[in-house]
């Protein structure tokens, strides 16, 4: 495409009208998508909600820019086609079955006028409502049938496309505004519905380029942060290490700074262990780049004992075992986490592919397809470990070649328990249930920061707090990590519980994760407390309550 748009006038909506729509909207989808990630409900950083409707809407345009024709429905069947590869999280899926509405609707068709747009419009929120188990008013549901209705009326006074596109757009502006009268939870938290909101600036972008008033350079590269998930799946090739080098080394000098060596060094990779005094520190780092981190030190001081070890080479022995091993068996189990130790965990307990994903980072359909095809067997179960996966993990279910059954895990530990739990000697359907039943009786805490101030749940949350969460509900904050996990495990009752497993996250420390452990242990002496290193991004602690 080029690399300025220009927009033009319509009257009627044909093929080549729709392709401009399209970018238009995409376009100013790209420019508002940190708006919408700030409108999340929860003060906690994994507000994605605009990223994932602008990747499943450049799905959707990389489908079209493929296409040499600009005949109407080919046009909008591509865009429903790569809409439904690239949906991610329920924004996403959402957003791919507003697009196979509209391209249902102009099937056979050459072009649109405004009677034949407002059908469209009316045919994708009838079919984004019947996608949604359990549809709820106030969400981006409700602002897109409240648009279509609107341009139907507009339809009905004779009105163009473009005028229908208008009435629709400004409709769907005023039905985001409503939202907090219609969700109690919005209107406690002071927001709009995010995915109503980014449907509006999607309208509000094919709308303003069709009437010249959108002069947007397109720009290559993605100016969302799209984590590792999104790197790796278009920027690491099949040569390219996934998993980097483990390196570790002795570094020897006259007043070293030990915090500023582990500021440093953590920046350079995950997993970073830096312990000791002025005149000797002991460095661990996984990093895709060694040399940079063995230069940097090397400044300091004298370098010992080093050692690099290639995980991806580690990694792929491992699976290739577990693939031949495998070959005689009935089921392959596909798990979705983020960080290096929560990907050994599931690898260690059975799991034959981890696509990296969570907050922040949801995979695709495409790339849940992708390795669903890659599985050693013919039947698969797939574990989300996150609620914003799971539609698109149902969606996959009827795009895949093989045999796919979803066991809709929410948190990680619900994975773990449901891995735990499967029986390669039952029926996959068997196992599968007992799956279920198993992730059911683990509860999840997690532990993170808040990313801004507000008043929810009866509790005062200012920006920077360390906030718990219990099973996705507010339960505690503090000052401090560890003192919200001592919160967190009160209001679990932790003291009837049996297990307790700290999954710690990138940046906390063997010393940090160490005393977290003691506090917990000192708190409740008949506990079992395990402490897993799982690196994932966001969330100081995820603890699994069993």
């Amino acid at each position: 495409m080029d690399d300025q748009i220009t927009s033009t006038r319509i009257e009627d909506c044909d093929g080549a009208a729709l392709r401009r729509a399209l970018i238009g909207g995409t376009l100013w989808l790209e420019k508002n998508a940190a708006v919408v990630d700030a409108l999340n409900v929860f003060p906690v950083p994994d507000g994605d909600t605009g990223t994932n409707m602008l990747l499943t809407m450049r799905s959707a345009m990389n489908q079209v820019d493929g296409l040499s024709v600009d005949d109407l429905d080919q046009v909008a069947e591509a865009a429903a086609r790569g809409a439904l590869l690239g949906a991610r999280g329920n924004s996403g899926v959402i957003l791919s079955q507003i697009m196979r509405g509209l391209a249902s609707s102009m099937l056979g068709r050459r072009s649109l006028d405004g009677p034949g747009l407002a059908a469209a419009l009316e045919e994708a929120a009838q079919t984004a409502h019947r996608g949604v188990y359990a549809p709820v008013e106030g969400t981006m549901l409700t602002v897109m049938r409240e648009a279509a209705e609107r341009g139907r009326s507009a339809a009905q006074a004779g009105a163009t496309a473009a005028e229908v596109l208008r009435a629709a757009t400004e409709e769907a502006r005023e039905s985001v505004a409503r939202t907090p009268l219609l969700l109690d939870v919005l209107r406690a938290a002071g927001v709009v519905d995010a995915g109503g909101q980014g449907l509006y600036f999607l309208l509000d972008g094919m709308l303003r380029f069709l009437e010249g008033r959108l002069e947007i350079d397109r720009v290559a590269s993605a100016p969302v942060a799209l984590g590792a998930a999104e790197y790796a799946a278009t920027h690491v090739s099949e040569d390219q290490p996934i998993y980097g080098y483990c390196t570790e080394f002795l570094l020897s000098g006259d007043a070293l700074d030990v915090g500023a060596v582990r500021e440093r060094i953590a920046r350079m990779g995950d997993s970073t262990l830096v312990v000791g005094d002025p005149s000797m520190i002991r460095v661990h780092v996984h990093s895709f780049d060694p040399g940079a981190v063995l230069s940097y030190a090397a400044g300091l001081g004298t370098l010992s004992r080093i050692k690099i070890e290639n995980m991806q080479e580690q990694h792929e022995t491992f699976v290739r075992s577990r693939k031949a091993a495998s070959q005689t068996g009935k089921v392959s189990i596909i798990a979705v986490a983020a960080g290096a130790g929560l990907t050994e965990v599931f690898l260690s307990l059975g799991a034959e592919l981890v696509v990296p994903g969570g907050q922040t980072m949801n995979p695709s359909v495409e790339q849940l397809l992708e390795a669903v095809e890659r599985a050693a067997n013919e039947t698969v179960i797939l574990l989300p470990n996150n609620g914003n996966i799971i539609p698109a993990a149902q969606q996959a279910v009827g795009m895949a070649s093989k045999k796919l059954i979803v066991v809709p895990t929410r948190f990680i530990p619900q994975g773990v328990a449901a891995l735990l739990a499967f029986n390669l000697e039952s029926a996959p359907e068997e196992s599968a249930r007992l799956m279920v039943e198993a992730a059911a009786a683990v509860r999840t805490g997690e532990i993170t920061r808040a990313t801004r101030s507000i008043h929810l749940d009866g509790r005062e949350v200012r920006e920077g707090d360390s906030i718990a969460l219990l099973d996705d509900r507010l339960v505690a904050t503090s000052a401090e990590n560890e003192q919200a996990l001592l919160a967190l495990l009160d209001a679990a009752q932790a003291a009837n519980a049996e297990l307790v497993t700290l999954y710690t996250g990138h940046g906390v420390g063997d010393e940090r994760a160490a005393t977290a452990a003691r506090l917990v242990r000192d708190a409740y002496p008949d506990l079992q407390v395990e402490v897993v290193a799982g690196g994932q991004p966001h969330y100081a602690y995820i603890v699994s309550i069993e």
